[in-house]
């Protein structure tokens, strides 16, 4: 423990020659919400916008002092980027293997953060092939392999975070809120507060379409879950790390707390519109669940937000998803009659508040009913309550398919 310890401080002093400490700061708005003291660790704010730049900057320097030396990695995002500019600090060659499907927007990014140091590889439809493809080459030509969060050394420069927080804080947080995707950043915390700080509680955020961790201590080994939601890309991991694992095995359950996709959207949307702080779906896990746990009022609560990298053309989904989830936003099939003057009935219907934001046919030679794909914005949830009851008092058959997942899915 002491060990590992010592060996974060050295890491973090060799970080500064990348940047300062990221920000610790308190939220005032989040504190008044759960009466308690909550404090923000922006790991966005690092030079890649996430923490995964320290674990490639400590394994690399590792390795040689990092220079002349061939690196590897396989990532679609944060990794990538981290792995892309400790490369070009370092002067080491970098070859990163990325999906064929990355946004181009990453793969540039990427680009941006190596330069003339990395070369980037596309392959593969589905990560698993990539990874696969990576692991290859690096065998094959004999380079360093840097896995994402299953390496000691990555775990060890992943918690500097923690290490810098207490610095800031002054003290220990009575408890801190991780979130977890391969379990790097979760493992390297929760070992130095161990050490440095006992007393603190943990608590772990993941997200409801990728809860490694969560299986993981209930079957009391790393398991494979069988499907994975990629909507929250830096922690959509089918799989929590073995190393990570054996770090984190000791935690029960219930201090997971699983944050569901479409909620992640509006907490989103509530720290951009609010605090002006855009996070990453992943980023901003920590905060998403401060509203599942349990006696927050009166303490000293750290959230890490893991990450800011968020693509703006993705809004629009983020928007649609928060609304769906908060009840302000519904899609409905209508079975309407077919004849002159029903339409008109329908829409006498609505309320002062509610606006039809989709509209379209579904059968337009049925002979005496038609079916209708509409989509209603409101701003109450319990506006649209109002219109499913005013809908059956009046005999016009619906149905609500906005969390039918396979409707849904090809309809809207």
């Amino acid at each position: 423990m002491e060990n590992f310890a010592a060996s974060v401080r050295q890491a973090e002093i060799a970080l500064r020659d990348l940047f300062e400490p990221t920000p610790l700061q308190k939220n005032d708005h989040l504190s008044a919400k759960y009466g308690a003291e909550i404090w923000l660790k922006r790991e966005d704010l690092t030079p890649v916008r996430s923490y995964k730049l320290r674990g490639a900057f400590n394994a690399m320097r590792k390795v040689a002092g990092g220079a002349a030396r061939h690196f590897v990695c396989a990532s679609a995002g944060n990794h990538a980027q981290g792995m892309a500019f400790a490369c070009r600090h370092f002067g080491a060659r970098g070859t990163i293997f990325m999906p064929v499907t990355t946004p181009r927007q990453k793969i540039d990014k990427t680009r941006i953060f190596g330069g003339d140091a990395v070369e980037i590889v596309l392959i593969g439809d589905y990560f698993d092939q990539t990874l696969a493809a990576a692991q290859d080459y690096a065998g094959e030509q004999g380079a360093s392999f840097l896995s994402p969060f299953d390496d000691a050394d990555i775990i060890e420069g992943q918690a500097t975070v923690g290490l810098e927080l207490l610095d800031q804080l002054g003290g220990a947080p009575d408890l801190i809120v991780l979130p977890v995707g391969g379990g790097g950043l979760s493992a390297g915390i929760t070992h130095l507060l161990a050490d440095l700080a006992p007393g603190t509680q943990a608590a772990f955020a993941e997200p409801e379409g990728g809860a490694s961790l969560r299986a993981a201590l209930i079957a009391g080994h790393p398991v494979t879950l069988p499907q994975v939601d990629n909507f929250v890309d830096g922690a959509a991991v089918a799989r929590i790390g073995a190393l990570p694992f054996a770090e984190l095995g000791r935690f029960a359950p219930d201090q997971v707390y699983l944050a569901p996709e479409d909620r992640i959207c509006a907490t989103m949307l509530e720290m951009l519109n609010i605090e002006g702080i855009v996070l990453e779906p992943a980023g901003a896990l920590a905060v998403d669940v401060l509203q599942d746990i349990p006696d927050l009022a009166g303490k000293r609560v750290v959230c890490i937000c893991s990450g800011g990298n968020f693509d703006f053309e993705r809004l629009p989904e983020v928007k649609e998803r928060a609304q769906r989830f908060s009840g302000l936003k519904r899609y409905f099939i209508l079975r309407m009659p077919q004849r002159p003057g029903a339409l008109r009935e329908f829409l006498q219907l609505l309320g002062p508040e509610d606006d039809i934001a989709r509209f379209e046919y579904l059968k337009k030679s049925a002979r005496n009913f038609g079916s209708i794909l509409i989509g209603i914005e409101t701003s109450q949830p319990g506006n649209l309550d109002l219109l499913c009851e005013r809908l059956e008092q009046h005999g016009i058959g619906y149905r609500d398919i906005t969390r039918d997942p396979v409707l849904a899915e090809f309809l809207i």
